[in-house]
């Protein structure tokens, strides 16, 4: 497995596109214009994950001034429950840390939450956001620690 960091990569971007589209537009109720937004591009940031060439999961990071989230974590099905997510999430906090951000949130699916807990992440409030294609919760995340 090979482990990349895509930005400014046009062939990454592609491994990301391929990876969203088999995972949610393929398995989910989301169409590929809700799942590709604004924050979508070569100027964005993306973990990819490869099984040789092909690309197999992938997670995005959108940045802020005093924080960052970890969005569209996506993993291919028959590559899931593998540890691949628990490997996106590892790489995208320690690119964080060297670009200095230390506080990190994920609105994550409901169904998803046992995962992120798993993976050091503390539910934030016991709301729940319905708006779009899933009910979602939000988690974070100090990654140094404290």
């Amino acid at each position: 497995m090979e482990v990349r960091r895509v930005y400014q990569d046009a062939a990454g971007f592609a491994g990301v596109g391929y990876v969203r589209v088999e995972t949610m537009v393929k398995h989910f109720p989301i169409t590929i214009d809700l799942e590709f937004d604004q924050f979508d591009g070569l100027d964005t940031r993306y973990v990819l994950i490869l099984n040789d060439q092909l690309p197999v999961a992938t997670c995005r990071l959108h940045l802020f001034d005093d924080h960052a989230k970890i969005e569209r974590v996506s993993v291919i099905p028959e590559w899931s429950r593998k540890g691949l997510g628990s490997q996106l999430l590892k790489e995208a906090e320690q690119w964080l840390l060297e670009l200095g951000i230390s506080h990190v949130v994920i609105t994550s699916r409901e169904d998803a939450l046992p995962f992120y807990l798993k993976n050091g992440y503390k539910q934030m409030d016991h709301e729940k956001e319905g708006s779009g294609a899933f009910v979602c919760v939000y988690v974070d995340k100090n990654l140094k620690g404290e």
